[in-house]
């Protein structure tokens, strides 16, 4: 290996990011005890922000390599830990936003930050999930600790044909859940929702209250939630008693109003879902229930497009758009 593909995001002026597929060497990557040689990755909401404008916050320091997840091939490593030909999966931690990421078809990291490819997961299906996969997973495991009940009220998902939204509402149907699944394409993706896993599709106009006020009818027993915003206020009055919110996204704003009475007259509970630090025993013990109760029947499907490193800079476009459908899958070798 002398030199290799990656994807090169730079900071040109005034916050405007350009993307270029460059040739970087070995020598380029940063410290780690594992290099991988990247077979896929996929494209988060987060990339298409690092990629798109340096002055969201995203990125501290440019030029980068973007992606925050991949799977691959360890084809060198310096710890006991991992052994060469093994397959991996690294997601979050640093990966894409400090340290050179998953858009690359070699990269290098840390022992602490890779977790083996479990049983019942190939390393294409591994990245369908990726990281917004895990969000969701990480989101309902959130909501089953605080006694998400099967034959109780629905379990909202809002942004559902997103990422971490569409895969959501497969994790909680594979499990067994009603789900009621939101998006402002409503006409149009009510066919795809639905064969997924939704039980029924409403716009969000369809959630947000006429006035505004603390308590309302109970609609719904959790809402998973990787959109924030002004309305999430809307979504806590219609919750059940003891319901739960697990919020994931600020994609609708990251300010809303909230009065003290839904917690302390329901017991609501807001769950922060932060897939960036998770705690890596609990990240190896969600991603084999990826592989195994929570996985998807039909990941295939939530593939939206699947792309080259020269073809990736068309899809943080149409994610910035808000034109997703499920998952960008990028296929690196």
């Amino acid at each position: 290996m002398n030199k290799f593909k990656a994807l090169w995001a730079d900071v040109i002026e005034e916050g405007k990011v350009v993307t270029k597929v460059k040739l970087l060497s070995k020598d380029d990557l940063p410290p780690g005890e594992v290099l991988i040689k990247v077979h896929y990755s996929g494209v988060n909401y987060k990339d298409a922000l690092a990629a798109t404008n340096s002055k969201n916050g995203v990125i501290r320091s440019y030029p980068i390599v973007p992606g925050i997840d991949l799977s691959g091939e360890v084809v060198e490593s310096t710890t006991e830990d991992y052994s060469v030909g093994e397959k991996v999966i690294v997601t979050s931690y640093g990966l894409g936003i400090n340290h050179l990421g998953g858009f690359s078809e070699y990269a290098r990291v840390p022992k602490e930050w890779v977790v083996k490819l479990p049983q019942g997961l190939s390393l294409k299906e591994a990245m369908i999930i990726g990281t917004a996969g895990f969000t969701a997973g990480q989101s309902v495991q959130a909501l089953e600790k605080n006694g998400l009940e099967k034959a109780m009220l629905p379990v909202l998902v809002r942004g559902a044909t997103g990422g971490v939204g569409s895969m959501a509402v497969q994790i909680l149907s594979k499990l067994g859940y009603p789900v009621e699944a939101e998006s402002r394409k409503k006409a149009e993706q009510q066919d795809y929702l639905v064969a997924i896993g939704a039980d029924k599709v409403i716009h969000p106009d369809e959630s947000h209250l006429e006035k505004r006020k603390p308590l309302s009818k109970q609609r719904w027993q959790a809402v998973i939630d990787p959109v924030g915003g002004e309305y999430l206020s809307d979504y806590l009055a219609q919750l059940a008693s003891n319901g739960g919110v697990a919020l994931s996204g600020n994609a609708g704003g990251i300010k809303f109003e909230a009065t003290v009475l839904p917690f302390i007259l329901r017991g609501i509970d807001i769950y922060g879902i932060n897939s960036v630090d998770f705690n890596l025993t609990e990240r190896i013990a969600l991603w084999n229930r990826l592989a195994t109760d929570m996985k998807p029947e039909q990941l295939e499907r939530m593939i939206d497009h699947q792309v080259t490193l020269e073809e990736l800079p068309k899809s943080f476009a149409k994610i910035m758009a808000g034109e997703m459908k499920g998952r960008t899958l990028v296929k690196i070798v």
